[in-house]
């Protein structure tokens, strides 16, 4: 009888440190944000060449961090300012030999951050998700009053 030795080797991969980027030496990527209120676009709404209407150009680096992004964000939407506001981050990007060998959108969430308040994704940075230059982001921005426990996701009891 032969008996067979297998083993197995966990190693744990280390992650290089970013090297900082020096704004002002290197020159920004143009980034297209696509904002929703309560829940992210439909990928339909990226399908055929077309993109959702409410787009947001942010020109910005690879170390941007999704609460930088935020603040960008909070810029220009007065609505999103208020404290205990959550924003959702994905990624979406094409898959290229999708249904039918076309080119169809794939969504890939990539962290949250929350008004006023501190996030284990705060730090998150493009280069950290693995962004890549030419994909959208698309935000689900929640409202404190829509998230769950607020008045508005309250269930009326029978008694």
């Amino acid at each position: 009888m032969m008996a067979s030795l297998l083993g197995s080797k966990v190693e744990e991969k280390q992650h290089e440190p970013e090297k900082p980027i020096d704004r002002e030496k290197t020159c920004p990527l143009l980034l297209r944000v696509f904002c929703n209120t309560g829940r992210h676009h439909s990928l339909a709404e990226y399908s055929r060449g077309q993109v959702p209407a409410n787009e947001l150009q942010i020109y910005t680096w690879m170390d941007a961090t999704l609460k930088e992004l935020t603040s960008l964000v909070k810029e220009v939407n007065p609505e999103a300012r208020r404290k205990g506001t959550f924003f959702d981050f994905a990624q979406v990007y094409p898959e290229v030999g999708g249904r039918m060998g076309g080119v169809g959108f794939r969504m890939r969430e990539i962290g949250s951050t929350c008004s006023g308040q501190k996030g284990a994704d705060d730090a998150k940075t493009l280069a950290s998700v693995r962004f890549t230059i030419g994909d959208y982001m698309d935000i689900a921005i929640t409202p404190p009053n829509m998230r769950g426990g607020g008045p508005m996701m309250r269930r009326m009891r029978p008694f």
